[in-house]
């Protein structure tokens, strides 16, 4: 039996991968800031009510997270790595555009959910790292993909509070020009 050995690392692959988790936690973060506003300003109500519905979504863009990841792991491994991560970018970038022209609660709710299933890039990224990187390689890449994750979800909040000065709306729609970019 023959031995094969792996493919040097490719570094461009790497940085593909990088960059688009920056940025995708940083679109994350964008938002934060703003949702309590964003969910007043659709739902009107006092701040408990807003709490309520805050809670609410974030546990159900987490959920769809959870139910999304293994599906979107399968997907990249019949089609590739790239073209789901390239998708999941379009697919968050468009329904970060949904969620700030929301025109109701109940889109609102539509709108994180599918969120939540299109950002479960992130085992997806950390599978194209495994494969462009031989193993000895392999943990200081998910390092950098750590911080890439903590670098992104750092930054985002303080642009969104930025961009939010503007409207609930205006850091959606950085998130989603962030988004959709990345996947450009």
């Amino acid at each position: 039996m023959e031995e094969t050995t792996p493919a040097p690392p490719r570094r461009a692959a790497t940085l593909f991968v990088v960059v688009t988790v920056v940025l995708d936690m940083m679109a994350v973060g964008i938002v934060i800031p703003v949702w309590p506003k964003l969910i007043q300003s659709v739902a009107g109500g006092g701040m408990d009510r807003t709490a309520l519905i805050y809670g609410v979504f974030a546990s159900i863009f987490a959920a769809m997270q959870f139910l999304a990841a293994p599906i979107q792991g399968a997907m990249s491994d019949r089609f590739g790595r790239r073209p789901v991560i390239l998708a999941s970018n379009f697919g968050v970038g468009a329904n970060y555009l949904v969620l700030a022209l929301a025109p109701n609660l109940a889109w609102l709710l539509v709108a994180r959910m599918l969120s939540g299933a299109f950002a479960a890039s992130i085992s997806t990224s950390y599978a194209y790292l495994a494969d462009v990187n031989p193993p000895e390689k392999r943990a200081a890449a998910y390092g950098l993909l750590g911080g890439a994750l903590g670098l992104g979800i750092a930054i985002g909040p303080a642009v969104g509070g930025l961009a939010g000065n503007f409207s609930a709306q205006a850091p959606f729609f950085v998130a989603a020009a962030l988004s959709l970019a990345n996947g450009l």
